[in-house]
């Protein structure tokens, strides 16, 4: 088994019906940009009835029918949002966890002790999150994972990760191992991928992987380490 192995992204997506929500950081080949993709999946109506939208720079899931919304709690929230020189990405209302307690001197692992898993047996959905932090023209990430420790949901066991900001390389953390009933959550350390250069590509190649039965949205935001200059690309599978 090569631990070095770096993964193209449709490699880990084109046969997986289902890995969930999914987050994927890295930087580019040519070392010119950091990277951040959040896409997400679902198989009920209420699940796949969403949409992203972009305000002020912050990216929430909305209802794309609000007529037939049936459980808001857990499909409506900010994905991303940025505190200062912090970016973070998650998979639910723990993106304001996080940043409220960046606001209040806390780290990026101690904020999420306050969060655990979803409820929504039996599935226990993991809270997948991450956060690029800039500084001095790079960058470096962290990424968690909190999930049950066993199929009853009777505690919480939290994974966090940090990684420096290397170019071509990436890491690609999502809910579920694959589809399932019920559905196999993530486990072991975030897959490393490949990273390119070109957003419109990194868009495509995670996008066109996706199952197209279970894809809903992705977005992808790209920053400049010199400039800071932002680039975005959006996709909905209801328009």
């Amino acid at each position: 088994m090569d631990i070095y192995k770096i993964n193209r992204i449709p490699d880990l997506l084109e046969n997986n019906t289902y890995p969930g929500r999914g987050i994927i950081i890295g930087k580019t080949a040519d070392g010119a940009r950091a990277v951040a993709a959040y896409f997400i999946m679902g198989r009920s109506a209420n699940s796949r009835n969403r949409i992203f939208t972009e305000k002020d720079g912050e990216v929430f899931t909305e209802p794309f029918d609000a007529s037939k919304v049936q459980d808001p709690s857990l499909i409506i929230y900010a994905a991303v949002r940025q505190f200062e020189n912090n970016l973070i990405v998650t998979n639910g209302n723990q993106t304001d966890t996080i940043y409220d307690g960046l606001k209040m001197g806390l780290s990026f692992n101690k904020s999420l002790e306050r969060r655990e898993f979803e409820p929504d047996a039996p599935n226990f959905t993991p809270r997948i999150s991450g956060m690029l932090t800039f500084a001095e023209n790079d960058f470096t990430y962290q990424m968690s994972i909190l999930k049950s420790v066993d199929e009853k949901g009777s505690a919480c066991a939290r994974y966090g990760f940090s990684y420096p900001g290397v170019s071509g390389l990436g890491h690609f953390i999502h809910t579920y191992v694959c589809d399932g009933n019920p559905i196999p959550t993530f486990q072991g350390e975030p897959e490393r991928v490949a990273i390119g250069n070109d957003i419109d590509e990194i868009t495509n190649e995670i996008w066109n992987a996706l199952n197209d039965d279970n894809k809903i949205s992705l977005y992808v935001r790209t920053v400049d380490l010199k400039t800071g200059a932002v680039e975005n690309r959006l996709v909905n599978k209801n328009k």
